[in-house]
């Protein structure tokens, strides 16, 4: 109690004292700067190194005593120290001469080489440690930036600022909020944590950890950070982002998100003002609208022209139909075509080459180049094609597949149309002819319309079990009728020419037809087709080893005497029953079976 009046009575007799310590200019009663004579050069710290003394430059009153112990100067009005390149100035101030540190209240700034400027309301600055901490109200200037935050810690011998409690960036182009942050005032990066929010006059930023340089305005980033934009949306777990240039360095699942399209891959680079980026190592390409999927190894985005294109490792399409019946291709390049922004005009084609591989179900196919326009759901096949549903082939020098609802619909082979279906016996039903239809329902082959130069050779069975022989059909056309995707009847349309041949006389060149090649061995299987891009093989699992729990023995039981009981008499054997009568054998000497009709020939 007794020290708390005598320091309040100090503070009233403050200005007085200070008067009386501080001599005033001659009739103007101003202060005159506070003047030191200088210390002798030897045991005087070099500018610069822990432990030089802060001087007292100018203030308005000065009062000097010890409180609680401890010397204090303290002053009051216009209060202004340095030390060394360092100034400090504030309203008033306590001055520990023994510890060399100063408390600074109301006003308070700090000045390093005339670059870097810390002012706040309170502040307290350890001349020996050389650092200073600011509360209240803070903001840190230097040539590049400000910084606002409630509290900053600033060592002057590296030239490091840092902050716990949120804090604000801004330069000439972006702004810049975290809840932690350290400034390295040399060379001028920022490092960021906790809820890093940057904007640019294009986009904005968020992430967890992010480095930022202040002089090549470019961003580093660790951890799920997203970049929002007036063209699309960005997002990877690590990389760099020019805030000048729009240019992104992306890694580790890295994205670009466009009202259309899903672009990603573990590396990505991508250009906001020449839409343009390149991505490498799983690459994938999403579409919103109908359930596309491209992957790849690399990939090219041209998005300025609405183009994509994948190559490496095989590239693979998904197409989902409506009816989850889904589409798969695969071939050494993909090239993706999309309307341009602010277009709807462009179609949207897909296509594929070299070495194709399709499959669908129960359909697969392969040629050398294809082209997929989505728009109609119609797919061409190019050079050499060759599509296989059930057991049945088709081949063609050119093909289109139609598609409606998700589902294959027609079929149109151009030049040289060959069909080949193989039957129970493993022969080999053939047609062929200039051009061909071939209709679909529910995804089976129900009708084949042979139109010009109709050619077929197809065999006659007894009940699948025998050939009575084949049939020879020429005509101008010629329609071929399926039932579960097996052929069930031809039917000649105009100038018919047909003769059956017996099986003892069939000769070899009989049972072909010009251009006959059974190419099953080409036809690509769903593993094939799908390759690494799409591995959804289940992944196999260790079996867990139980451990052999021990058995309880379990105590001898003791004799027990035995009764001796009288037999009681066999009882007379039962008679067996029956057996049924054996089915009669038909003429080929295997059981009779219901008849199957053979196809027949419509004139």
């Amino acid at each position: 109690m007794f020290f708390s009046r005598v320091f309040f009575l100090l503070l009233i007799l403050l200005p007085l004292l200070g008067q009386a310590q501080r001599p005033t200019a001659p009739g103007t009663g101003t202060p005159v700067p506070v003047t030191t004579a200088p210390a002798p050069a030897a045991g005087t710290p070099r500018p610069g190194t822990k432990g030089s003394p802060i001087k007292l430059l100018t203030t308005g009153q000065l009062v000097g005593g010890i409180f609680n112990g401890v010397k204090i100067r303290k002053l009051l009005g216009n209060v202004s120290f340095q030390q060394d390149d360092v100034f400090l100035y504030c309203d008033s101030a306590y001055q520990y001469t023994e510890t060399n540190q100063v408390e600074a209240f109301s006003n308070v700034r700090v000045v390093q080489s005339d670059t870097m400027t810390i002012t706040g309301d309170r502040g307290f600055y350890d001349g020996t440690k050389r650092t200073a901490r600011m509360t209240g109200n803070v903001v840190m200037r230097d040539t590049r930036m400000t910084l606002t935050t409630p509290a900053l810690d600033y060592d002057l011998n590296r030239k490091t600022a840092s902050y716990t409690q949120t804090g604000h960036l801004t330069d000439p182009q972006n702004t810049l909020d975290s809840e932690q942050g350290f400034y390295d005032t040399n060379s001028k990066v920022f490092v960021f944590k906790r809820n890093v929010h940057l904007v640019t006059p294009d986009s904005e930023l968020n992430n967890d950890t992010l480095r930022y340089n202040t002089v090549s305005k470019i961003a580093y980033f660790n951890g799920p950070t997203r970049i929002k934009g007036k063209q699309g949306n960005l997002y990877a777990e690590g990389g760099t982002y020019n805030t000048i240039t729009r240019v992104s360095n992306f890694k580790k699942n890295a994205k670009i998100d466009t009202p259309n399209y899903l672009l990603g891959g573990d590396q990505l680079v991508y250009d906001e003002t020449k839409q343009y980026g390149v991505a490498k190592g799983h690459v994938s390409l999403i579409s919103k609208k109908d359930n596309l999927t491209l992957r790849g190894d690399q990939g090219k985005y041209w998005r300025g022209l609405g183009r994509t294109k994948l190559y490496g490792g095989r590239p693979v399409v998904r197409n989902i139909g409506s009816q989850k019946d889904t589409l798969y291709m695969a071939a050494d390049t993909l090239i993706s075509i999309e309307a341009r922004p602010g277009q709807t005009t462009t179609r949207t084609v897909l296509y594929a080459y070299p070495k194709v591989q399709i499959f669908r179900g129960n359909l697969q196919g392969i040629c050398d180049s294809l082209t997929y326009d989505r728009q109609d759901s119609i797919i061409y096949l190019n050079q050499d094609p060759v599509l296989w549903q059930a057991k049945n082939q088709l081949t063609s020098d050119s093909m289109q597949i139609r598609s409606k609802r998700g589902k294959v619909d027609e079929m149109r082979l151009y030049g040289n149309a060959f069909a080949v279906s193989q039957d129970t016996l493993l022969n080999f039903n053939q047609t062929k002819g200039r051009s061909m239809m071939a209709y679909f329902r529910d995804n089976q082959l129900r009708r084949v319309d042979v139109l010009g130069n109709a050619e077929s050779i197809f065999y006659a069975l007894d009940n699948d079990t025998a050939t009575t022989g084949m049939n020879r059909v020429l005509s101008a056309n010629m329609r071929l009728l399926f039932l579960e995707s097996k052929l069930n009847k031809i039917t000649v349309l105009s100038n018919p020419e047909a003769k059956f041949i017996p099986p003892h006389e069939l000769k070899p060149d009989d049972e072909r037809l010009k251009g006959y090649k059974w190419r099953a061995a080409e036809r690509p299987t769903r593993r094939q087709v799908l390759g690494k891009q799409f591995d959804d093989r289940p992944k196999k699992r260790k079996p867990v080893k139980k451990k052999a729990t021990p058995t309880k023995r379990r105590p001898a039981a003791k004799p027990t005497p035995r009764k001796i009981t009288p037999k009681p008499a066999s009882p007379k054997p039962a008679t067996p029953p029956k057996a049924a009568p054996a089915a009669k054998p038909n003429a080929s000497g295997a059981p009779a079976k219901a008849p199957l009709a053979a196809p027949t020939v419509r004139r």
